[in-house]
């Protein structure tokens, strides 16, 4: 075996060994974490009757869904705005609108705190929303930013050549074919909103609890295998976001030639 390969071997041993284990204690009959005390389904049937976590889920993918649409949004319209060479100010945009995911998150949940503190805006989902669409637009902008660097701009020009106006040029011709770089950025600002604590912890409200703040409360007081079975949950959750985020930000062969003869 190449060093190569052997150092390849070792990152990847260091990474699944510890989800490895996770999974594998989900399935635990004893309360311990670190004592195999036999298989059993019995924290997976306490997790399923946890309302109080399914209520925390909820909020979470509630949060998620609404951070990584309103990201998709902005971080293409900013993508498209500030694409092609448009002066200094549009490259000193291009380098503020990736500052969220730049700086440390206890850094940009302290400075969100004392934005919402200064406004006197009751902390809640609202503020959860906003925190969160703040470090999620940059996920979405460098996607699609990326797309629209590889995009031929003979289609467009082609689409006006034939009388589009540029709103429809956009909408028939530039959106669909950046429609898969959208989807994946969102599908990334998606997990990164689903799983974020630190910065949730100083934006979120007395009443609303999402998942990962739970958890992080749970393992102040001790972790049993219940919590180790809703990681095995998240975990196959999260490898079935990546392969959709895979499948679909592959465009489709023959994809532009058909927008082309479709608006022909």
């Amino acid at each position: 075996m190449s060093l190569k390969k052997g150092y390849v071997a070792v990152i990847l041993f260091l990474m699944y060994v510890p989800i490895l284990l996770v999974i594998i204690y989900s399935f635990n009959a004893g309360r311990l974490s670190s004592t195999w005390s036999g298989f059993s389904l019995r924290w997976y049937g306490e997790l399923f009757r946890d309302r109080s976590m399914w209520s925390a889920l909820w909020n979470s993918v509630i949060l998620a869904v609404a951070a990584s649409f309103l990201a998709g949004v902005i971080g293409t319209l900013g993508a498209v705005g500030t694409q092609g060479d448009l002066g200094i100010c549009a490259r000193t945009l291009e380098h503020l609108s990736i500052l969220p995911i730049m700086i440390p998150e206890i850094i940009l949940g302290m400075v969100l705190l004392a934005f919402f503190s200064l406004l006197a805006f009751p902390r809640g989902m609202v503020t959860l929303v906003i925190a969160h669409t703040c470090f999620c637009i940059p996920y979405v902008y460098m996607v699609v930013k990326a797309r629209l660097a590889g995009l031929d701009k003979s289609y467009v020009e082609a689409a006006k050549d034939l009388g589009a106006a540029p709103r429809q040029a956009f909408f028939d011709i530039t959106l669909p074919l950046i429609l898969p770089a959208v989807v994946s950025g969102m599908l990334i600002a998606f997990a990164m909103s689903f799983d974020d604590v630190i910065v949730s912890v100083f934006v979120t409200g007395p009443n609303t609890n999402t998942l990962p703040i739970r958890i992080f409360s749970q393992i102040k007081t001790g972790v049993t295998p219940k919590t180790n079975a809703l990681c095995t949950l998240l975990f196959v959750a999260t490898i079935l976001l990546c392969l959709i985020s895979a499948a679909v930000g592959k465009p489709r062969h023959g994809q532009n030639k058909e927008i082309i003869g479709d608006l022909k």
